[in-house]
């Protein structure tokens, strides 16, 4: 019984074959990839888009900035890190102080945080 055991384990390794994914594994059709290498300024600017109408919607900012464009995109150094700076310019609102809004995301598309200062 024990040989019939072990050339069954054997034989079963021969029909088992390993599946391994390294970090820029690829998932199918869609083309999403694990590898965090730097997103490009567009990519930056929907994310920051994306993450714009989410915050409007959850009422951290006003309910306008929901359906405002991006101005542009452009890479900041802050102490050692660069960082892409999304601006969003809202004229529905009258408090000048709160017309622009900042997002930041690293090199690699991760949001980081948004403010009014840009800093």
């Amino acid at each position: 019984m024990r040989k019939f055991s072990t050339a069954l384990l054997v034989s079963s390794l021969f029909f088992v074959s390993p599946v391994m994914a390294g970090a820029d594994h690829d998932h199918g059709s869609g083309g999403h990839s694990h590898s965090h290498g730097p997103v490009s300024s567009e990519v930056a600017i929907k994310k920051a888009t994306d993450k714009v109408r989410a915050i409007a919607q959850s009422g951290k900012v006003d309910k306008s900035w929901a359906d405002v464009k991006a101005t542009g995109a452009m890479q900041k150094t802050f102490g050692h890190e660069t960082e892409w700076v999304v601006t969003f310019k809202n004229e529905k609102i009258s408090d000048t102080s709160k017309k622009t809004l900042y997002l930041f995301y690293t090199l690699d598309g991760m949001y980081i945080a948004a403010n009014f200062t840009g800093n």
